[in-house]
């Protein structure tokens, strides 16, 4: 997606208020003054914890599955954040009564509804369902049906429009190309009671987060016999995933989507199933199961969501009830041209309820710690990949999606008050403001905002000769005027390495040990400046093939010496990240960087400094862009004493030619860069360099360097 000019950008929290008291110089009222002092105060927040994003309450519905007139009502204004225990399937008891399968199911615009399926021989005349007063959902009871019962919802529109549908609730569903939901009663034991109980810290704004990206399907695939071609299932990958992420000092998993998809080359991201991990991989029970270990095993688990748009596909949400029920009938607004798919309305109160609700169903049935919201840039603007006439203005005229906003704003909401612990992450790639910033004083409320820029400008860099690239060292620096605008999350992401991009290792310029430099170099740059961070799969060993859905990941690679020695530096720069204060504590607050140097163009070198809360939480960052080294080059620090070399990405055991600081070196009383010490130093060439002060007395030697 491409990037918008700022000056094209809204910014509806801070934009002049119109009218009489309005830009036209008229004295502001009383009122007026007090909204820009507190939006003022309220917008110079930088460590909101997450439970404050939010200052709504909790929805309290029913327990059960009986759909009272409470749930009608709160479905209806768009309020309902847990539909998925009132429609859909499940099992209801009353009193000493015979369990029976309730169906429920929203369609009101249709004459019939009929549930079928092969306990009743897909006859509609067996088992029609009822309307549930005027609220537009259908109900009926069934005898009591075993897990994996097959069944659909027979619908004849008012206008005759006939069609057999899927669940849009349904928790399992059968195995693409087939195309029915299952009746499904999840059971699972969750052994996850410590992660949970800690979740709060480990997934707050001071501390370290890298995410692992990766895809179910393709991350590694069965070798032989029958299974010759299929991803792992979620139990089979649950241990070698979690040694790989262990070993690597990851402290995430990202997946792309795990919802019901009936292509499986869309990756997911063209959702069918809204509350149903896709069982390509196993059961709701076995997803659940994969989750469980990794929160065990101390690694949280953050799902990719897709409320921007949903495949036509005739047993989908698509024209649901004989309507456009789902999405808008006018194609400027319910047609997305990219990827030949519908957008929800948003302005549809029972829409929202059903996106909110599919949200909080993976945080509450499967734990999981956070939710990616995909293509946010797409569901802002009403004219994102429209020509004039292609698209309606909003009631004011302009280009904002002003539904999509509140909706967003609203799910955000929901999901804080629900989930305080938990963490939701935009790809949004404008310069859209407060995107992260709490829904109260004007922001979508988000936690994180995927720093789309920084991605574009440093991999531009990085291809690039390195004889070229002190003419756009200004690329490289310019991240620093907005970096803390934001909550970051820096991705280096699967998109970066489809659709003939080439893989990373593809993009580096130079012969195949510059190649593994500049990557070494890229990771280090990435970790070591203020944000969260995120890597895509086959990245961490640099595959040298573009990634391929269909396909497992060039494992056997592993077996070249470069790409183990690439592993290793990945792994070790992580964990780095992950153990040194210094790296993540601020990592969304301008107090945990500072510049030494941003202006050594000529020699395309970088220096800076990383803080924590603590005082002695201090490390300097020295990044050489180019295959020379740089021999006494001298850098100003904050402090005397020993600077230690805690990680060097040209050392041997990386593959580089293992220059370096004998582990470390003196500062001396020699004022440089405004500083009253300095130091001297040996940068490698193409390489990233770490350095902490340590007291005179400690081992003055790292195996990293060495």
């Amino acid at each position: 997606m491409s990037r918008r000019r700022t000056d094209e950008t809204p910014d509806l929290a801070t934009r002049a208020p119109t009218g009489p008291h309005g830009p036209d110089g008229a004295e502001p009222t009383p009122a007026e003054e007090a909204f820009a002092r507190k939006a003022a105060a309220e917008a110079a927040v930088r460590r909101m914890p997450s439970v404050a994003r939010s200052r709504e309450k909790p929805t309290e519905v029913p327990g059960d599955h009986e759909i009272t007139e409470f749930d009608l009502h709160l479905f209806n204004e768009g309020n309902h954040v847990r539909l998925y225990e009132k429609l859909g399937a499940h099992r209801v008891t009353r009193g000493k009564q015979e369990p029976v399968i309730q169906f429920a199911v929203w369609a009101p615009n249709a004459r019939t509804v009929s549930v079928i399926g092969d306990f009743n021989g897909w006859d509609p005349r067996s088992h029609q369902m009822a309307a549930v007063g005027s609220s537009g959902i259908w109900r009926t009871e069934v005898p009591d049906l075993g897990n994996g019962t097959v069944y659909k919802y027979r619908i004849v529109s008012r206008g005759g429009y006939q069609v057999d549908k899927a669940d849009p609730f349904a928790l399992h569903a059968e195995t693409p190309p087939n195309t029915g939901s299952k009746v499904w009663q999840m059971d699972h034991a969750w052994g996850d009671a410590e992660w949970m109980a800690s979740r709060a810290q480990r997934q707050a704004l001071d501390a370290p987060m890298s995410i692992y990206e990766l895809h179910v399907g393709s991350w590694r695939k069965y070798e032989d016999g029958g299974g010759a071609g299929h991803g792992l299932s979620y139990r089979d990958l649950a241990e070698p995933l979690i040694e790989h992420v262990q070993r690597m000092s990851f402290t995430h998993v990202e997946l792309l989507p795990i919802m019901e998809h009936p292509f499986g080359g869309s990756w997911g991201y063209q959702t069918t199933g809204f509350f149903a991990p896709t069982s390509r991989f196993g059961t709701p029970e076995d997803f659940a199961h994969l989750v469980d270990r990794l929160h065990q095993a101390g690694i949280g688990v953050i799902l990719d969501w897709v409320p921007s748009h949903f495949p036509n596909d005739e047993h989908g949400l698509s024209y649901f009830d004989g309507t456009h029920l789902f999405e808008h009938e006018d194609p400027r607004q319910g047609f997305h041209p990219d990827w030949n798919s519908l957008i929800f309305n948003y302005g549809r109160n029972e829409v929202r309820s059903f996106l909110i609700s599919s949200a909080l169903s993976w945080l509450d049935r499967f734990h999981v710690d956070g939710i990616r919201v995909d293509a946010v840039a797409s569901m802002l603007y009403l004219d994102y990949s429209r020509q004039d006439g292609e698209w309606i203005p909003n009631e004011w005229g302009g280009n904002e999606n002003i539904e999509a906003i509140e909706f967003l704003r609203q799910l955000n909401s929901q999901i804080y008050a629900n989930y305080p612990d938990a963490q939701t992450m935009a790809e949004e790639s404008t310069a859209w403001p407060m995107v992260s910033r709490p829904t109260y004083i004007g922001g979508l409320g988000f936690g994180f905002k995927w720093d789309m820029g920084w991605m574009h400008d440093t991999l531009e860099v990085f291809q690039r000769d390195p004889v070229y690239r002190k003419h756009h060292h200004n690329q490289l620096t310019f991240r620093a005027v907005y970096q803390f605008t934001e909550n970051y999350v820096m991705p280096l992401s699967h998109d970066e390495v489809v659709h003939g991009k080439g893989s990373m290792i593809d993009k580096m310029p130079g012969d195949d040990w510059q190649k593994f430099a500049n990557l070494r170099t890229l990771y280090g740059y990435q970790f070591t400046l203020p944000g969260k961070k995120l890597l895509f799969m086959g990245d961490e060993f640099g595959q040298r093939s573009e990634w391929n859905h269909d396909v497992s990941l060039d494992w056997a690679a592993l077996e070249g010496e470069q790409h183990a020695q690439l592993l290793r530096c990945v792994g070790d720069i992580a964990g780095l990240y992950r153990d040194l204060p210094a790296l993540h504590a601020r990592d969304c607050h301008p107090e945990g960087f500072e510049w030494v140097d941003a202006s050594d163009w000529e020699h395309n070198v970088l220096s800076w400094i990383r803080r924590g809360e603590k005082a002695e939480d201090v490390a300097l960052v020295l990044a050489n862009f180019t295959p020379i080294p740089r021999h006494n080059y001298r850098v100003g620090v904050p402090v005397s004493g020993f600077w230690r070399e805690r990680f060097n990405s040209d050392a041997g055991i990386y593959g580089g030619s293992g220059q370096g600081n004998l582990g470390g070196v003196e500062a001396t009383p020699l004022p440089h860069h405004g500083r009253s010490h300095s130091i001297n130093v040996t940068l490698p060439p193409l390489s990233l360099l770490v350095l902490v002060p340590v007291p005179i007395e400690c081992a003055r030697y790292s195996h990293i360097s060495r």
